[in-house]
């Protein structure tokens, strides 16, 4: 695709706030449409799929932040010339065509779309069928806003296609993807990398870990393992596993403290043989998968680790790489548990919840990536470029 200036693209983001602004009606009825669809068993994407004035305006607000920041692309990272004379200069410039793959949630045709075309990449968006209706109108509103700008519907297009389809379009693109986001589970991602002939990098599970140290203050260590675990359940950002060292003084009493807290929050309690002897009616973990598992549910693990080095093995061996806490009043302990967990972001005395790009000052974003290439964490406007390099000479040739 051409490369547009930045008031061209601005003004279509202008257009587009508008016009949701305009269809929000319309828009909440078509996502009723799609609630009165689903089963509600799955309550974590049922969450994701509600679409409501909040919901409306928060779509406003993102095109919006994206829109105040600067251009990512054309910018210039490096610039040096040689003794030869040759001048050779590093800009950012767009990836090309992206597209991404995502279930539920209607919000991310809006985030996924407006950072792509601010960054000049076309996307192609393969939502999921339970946001059907949803999908369809935003898309309607997208292609009005290219369009009154002079500008092809072509930059952003929402696949209709099924699974085998999918299947048929990663292996035999119409044309060429540079770049394929799989946002969701262990299954959609191990399908796009089977089936696709171009990059993928992964928006992997959550799987989140809180390491309880035996020098944690208890009041922050309860508030912040009731709000990763609580504040939003459907949230890839949310705590599953809760690691608790044993020399915490009075142990005992503080694992049955905890256990309170989180009944009365309605959260299920799995447990490990150690703690199942001090919760004699909790449920003891089923099988070593469950240590692998990201819940999506008001469900959480508590195990006894004797030590820090044990609570980071177990973290770099079972969670999926996403985020981590640890709960200590001792920086030194921090520093290493921060330096030594291997995910894509890692906290001191908070809670997990705010790995997302609004939250971190990233802006809207594509997906958290747990890759290590080409980024990791949250995938914002400044992620959604690569880089060239210019070179320019007076007839040099090289001896």
């Amino acid at each position: 695709m051409e490369l547009l200036n930045s008031e061209l693209k601005n003004k279509v983001l202008d257009s587009m706030m508008k016009i949701i602004d305009r269809e929000r009606e319309n828009i909440i009825n078509e996502n009723k449409k799609d609630l009165e669809a689903f089963d509600r068993d799955d309550q974590a994407l049922y969450d994701r799929l509600v679409v409501n004035e909040a919901k409306v305006d928060g779509m406003i607000q993102a095109i919006k932040e994206v829109k105040d920041q600067e251009d990512p692309v054309g910018q210039l990272k490096s610039e040096i010339v040689l003794d030869s004379g040759l001048k050779v200069t590093n800009r950012t410039a767009p990836f090309g065509t992206i597209m991404i793959i995502y279930e539920s949630r209607p919000d991310v045709t809006i985030e996924a779309a407006v950072l792509a075309f601010k960054a000049n990449n076309k996307i192609f968006l393969k939502g999921g069928k339970e946001a059907y209706n949803s999908n369809v109108i935003l898309e309607k509103c997208w292609h009005e806003a290219l369009e009154v700008n002079g500008l092809s519907r072509d930059w952003i297009t929402l696949l209709h296609i099924n699974r085998q389809e999918t299947q048929e379009f990663l292996k035999n693109p119409p044309e060429q993807l540079d770049l394929i986001v799989p946002r969701g589970g262990e299954r959609l991602i191990q399908f796009v990398k089977e089936h696709s002939t171009c990059a993928v990098l992964v928006s992997g599970r959550g799987n989140n870990f809180l390491y309880v140290s035996e020098d944690a203050d208890w009041e922050k260590t309860l508030k912040v393992i009731v709000n990763a675990k609580t504040d939003k359940i459907s949230g890839c950002n949310a705590l599953d596993k809760v690691l608790i060292n044993k020399h915490i003084p009075n142990y005992e009493a503080k694992v049955k403290a905890l256990e309170e807290v989180l009944k009365a929050v309605n959260v299920d309690i799995l447990v490990d043989s150690s703690i199942k002897g001090i919760l004699s009616d909790a449920t003891e973990i089923p099988e070593e998968n469950t240590w692998y598992e990201e819940f999506l549910a008001l469900k959480i693990v508590l195990a006894e680790v004797d030590s820090l080095d044990q609570a980071i093995e177990m973290i770099n061996k079972y969670s999926g790489g996403h985020s981590a806490s640890i709960l200590t009043e001792d920086k030194v302990k921090a520093q290493k548990f921060m330096e030594q967990v291997d995910s894509a972001a890692v906290y001191h005395n908070a809670s997990t919840r705010f790995t997302d790009g609004g939250q971190m000052g990233v802006g809207a974003e594509l997906a958290i990536s747990t890759d290590k290439l080409h980024h990791r964490g949250p995938l914002g406007l400044k992620q959604l470029v690569t880089n060239k390099y210019y070179v320019f000479g007076d007839g040099h040739v090289r001896v």
